[in-house]
């Protein structure tokens, strides 16, 4: 994934070292004037935009300033490895940009530091920019304490790529829909596969895949209004049990992505059976694959904890924002309802790939009668948001770093969740302080 909670989760340890600056830059109070000057008579809007997007969405920008004479719309691309630290750099020396693109994942933290303006009456105006056209799990991962800040751009999610011999042969014509199906399949898949091949690759460093598993069986992953964790709950508990159960059993490898040579390579031979994934991999799978080797495999939601439980996913993506300091809102806001209209947003898959948050514009082509992104529409209505705070990043990553060694025989499951509770309780340490300071009210 180019972006959104893809690029976050590879660039999890420097957001969370950052977010231990939290306090010390709220404490700068930076003052200045924002980024982004008139041009004469006219306006100069300074839109930071990451990776890939940075670069096709200036193809986009030509029309908005069309549609806006008098309005210049300066693109500043940034990569994603440098986009964090650049971001809270701005903020501290007080010229952030007018609209700028946020990992989802991000939002909270940019809340915090209240930096961002508030979008509730804004939006509650807008002819382009309708509530009841987004996803819901996706649209709720802007909304940060009952406000909205920020307005999804595109959306990402993981579910299942399966191989639909593999399965076959172990007689699933259609992939399981629940927990105890899917096992049988992995189990009925394995006992198939010769040596050093396997049911199911799930990489032991990325964290998606147990948290989302935890979310299905209906963790909150904290308690305590957020101070606390719960990973040692009957929630997440069954759900880490399910997963390293899948290592134990031998229907998974013990490996980390950089032990995985080319994923993509194991595809085609045929290595692996399923593969959770998101719809990064849709581009990624035509590209490197050949048409009969593609046709083997197709997406499918995400199995359940059980028949009344669909299996949910991650809510992921990238949102538009504006900067409280921007000079230029009004005109900041009008380039968001640009690129949130659905005829746009179609515009910017067809350059970039990304999948739109408007269930409006995935209707007809060129989302409409692709069969493989029709089941990232169906999970994207299964979707929930990880816990709204800034630290929930470095949480994330240690929920990986925990599960590792009992998945490797090194720790027992008891021990590993009482350890990463333990971890957690100290990350949010600073945050307890603060939540209890301000139920006390003022001195």
């Amino acid at each position: 994934m180019r972006g959104g909670v893809h690029g976050a989760i590879r660039r999890l340890g420097r957001a969370a070292r950052a977010v231990t600056l939290l306090a010390a830059l709220a404490a700068c109070g930076a003052c200045g004037p924002a980024a982004g000057s008139g041009s004469g008579s006219g306006v100069t809007l300074q839109f930071w935009a990451m990776g890939r997007e940075g670069e096709v969405v200036q193809q986009l920008a030509a029309d908005f300033e069309r549609e806006h004479p008098g309005v210049r719309v300066a693109v500043q691309q940034i990569p994603w490895t440098a986009a964090h630290e650049k971001l809270l750099t701005a903020y501290v020396g007080g010229v952030t940009p007018d609209l700028v693109q946020l990992g989802n994942t991000w939002v909270p933290e940019f809340v915090a530091l209240r930096a961002l303006e508030p979008l509730d009456e804004r939006v509650a105006r807008s002819a382009d920019v309708k509530r009841e056209d987004y996803f819901d799990g996706i649209w709720e991962t802007n909304v940060v304490d009952g406000r909205l800040w920020s307005v999804p751009w595109y959306v990402d999610t993981r579910l299942l790529f399966y191989h639909r011999g593999l399965l076959a042969a172990a007689g699933y014509e259609t992939p399981p829909t629940t927990w105890d199906a899917w096992l049988d399949c992995m189990r009925k898949v394995q006992a198939r596969q010769p040596a050093g091949r396997w049911a199911i690759v799930l990489p032991t460093d990325e964290w998606a895949q147990p948290v989302l598993l935890g979310l299905q069986a209906g963790s909150t992953l904290l308690k305590e209004g957020g101070r606390r964790g719960d990973f040692s709950g009957p929630a997440f508990a069954r759900a880490a049990r399910f997963y390293t159960g899948m290592f134990k059993e031998g229907l998974a490898p013990k490996a980390s992505n950089v032990q995985i040579s080319n994923v993509y390579n194991q595809c085609k031979r045929g290595e692996f059976a399923m593969y959770i994934t998101g719809p990064w991999n849709l581009g990624e799978f035509r590209q490197r694959l050949t048409p009969a080797e593609l046709a083997q495999w197709g997406t499918a939601p995400l199995p359940g904890p059980d028949a009344n439980t669909p299996g949910v996913s991650l809510a992921g993506g990238a949102s538009l924002a504006v900067f409280a300091k921007s000079r230029h809102k009004d005109e900041a806001f009008a380039l968001l309802e640009f690129l949130s209209r659905p005829e746009v947003q179609k515009r910017f898959y067809g350059v970039s790939g990304d999948l739109p948050p408007r269930l409006s514009a995935w209707d007809g082509p060129p989302l409409g009668g692709d069969e493989r992104a029709a089941a990232f529409r169906v999970q994207l209505q299964r979707t929930k948001p990880t816990p709204q705070i800034p630290e929930m990043e470095r949480i994330a990553q240690l929920v990986a770093e925990r599960l590792d060694p009992v998945i490797r025989d090194r720790a027992t499951l008891e021990s590993a969740l009482a350890g990463l509770d333990a971890d957690v309780d100290r990350v949010l340490e600073k945050r307890r302080w603060l939540l209890d300071r301000a139920a006390q009210g003022p001195r």
